[in-house]
This record gives structure tokens, C-alpha cells and sequence, in this order.
């Protein structure tokens, strides 16, 4: 199968923050890469220790919390919903509606990165719906579907 075209190689922080309402510390992906045409990329989050969830979780074996991970996931899919839709000036507010067939598979640990692929599977008007694979090291580490809305 042949892939879509990319519309947005590389989607920056300082873009992400024009983009999303979302700020520290619950601003949770760097970067989103190879935006494509078919509604689908690749959200970057490099966890670092210094992330205020170790403080608490765990503070003598730390692991990146799953429900970020999920997060992580719904803002990736923001910027991909954002971006695609044509003549967007303005960050608009993005409303997390559901989360489905949600898996955690292997803990993710300080000084890795995470990949969120996610992909669409589906809109209705100003809802979307995508699949998200997390994956540390091309090993998917959770995965679930999750959907949103974005309204003005």
C-alpha cells in the first residue's frame, strides 16, 4: 500500500504551542512529525527524569504514567486534526470525548522517547477519532483509540 503524502514534516514546539491550549507541565509531546495527507503522524515525547510525575511515581523505580501516555496520544492527534483542517488561523479548543481498547504493554522509563503513531479512523463534522500505538524503540509500549472534538 502506498503511503500518503506528508503535508508537514515537522511541527516544532514553538508550533505546537500556537497550536494547542495545552501548557507545562501538562503540555506533553516535543514535536509531531510526517503529518500526512490520510490524517495520520507521529508525536514525539522525550522523558526526561525531571518530569513532575516521578516525584510521585515511582519515586525508587520511576515510570512514565500510562494516563500521560494517553494524553500524550490526544494532543498528537489535536495537531494532526488542527493542521489538517484548511484555513485554520487561530489555536481552537480540542475536548478529549473518549478513550477505547486501551492497552498498557511495557512500562516506559526516564531517558526514553516515545513515538505516538497515530492514525484516523474516523470524523463526523468537528469529531475525530484515531488509533494511537505508543512506542519505545519501535516496540509499541500502549495503544488505544482515542477521539475528540474541536470546537472555536
Amino acid at each position: 500500500m502506498e503511503e500518503s503524502p506528508i503535508r508537514f514534516a515537522d511541527i516544532d514546539i514553538n508550533e505546537i504551542l500556537k497550536t494547542l491550549p495545552h501548557r507545562n507541565p501538562f503540555l506533553l509531546i516535543d514535536r509531531v512529525k510526517n503529518i500526512r495527507a490520510d490524517y495520520s503522524g507521529i508525536g514525539v515525547k522525550n522523558v526526561s527524569f525531571n518530569e513532575p510525575c516521578f516525584q510521585g511515581h515511582f519515586p525508587e523505580r520511576p515510570v512514565y504514567p500510562g494516563v500521560l501516555m494517553i494524553e500524550g496520544m490526544a494532543q498528537t492527534a489535536g495537531v494532526i486534526g488542527i493542521k489538517s483542517v484548511e484555513g485554520t488561523e487561530k489555536p481552537r479548543a480540542v475536548y478529549f470525548l473518549t478513550i477505547d481498547k486501551c492497552k498498557f504493554r511495557k512500562p516506559v522509563l526516564p531517558g526514553q522517547t516515545i513515538e505516538y503513531h497515530m492514525r484516523s479512523i474516523g470524523r463526523r463534522k468537528t469529531m475525530w477519532w484515531f488509533h494511537g500505538d505508543a512506542k519505545v524503540d519501535g516496540v509499541v509500549v500502549a495503544e488505544a483509540d482515542v477521539g475528540a472534538m474541536l470546537t472555536d
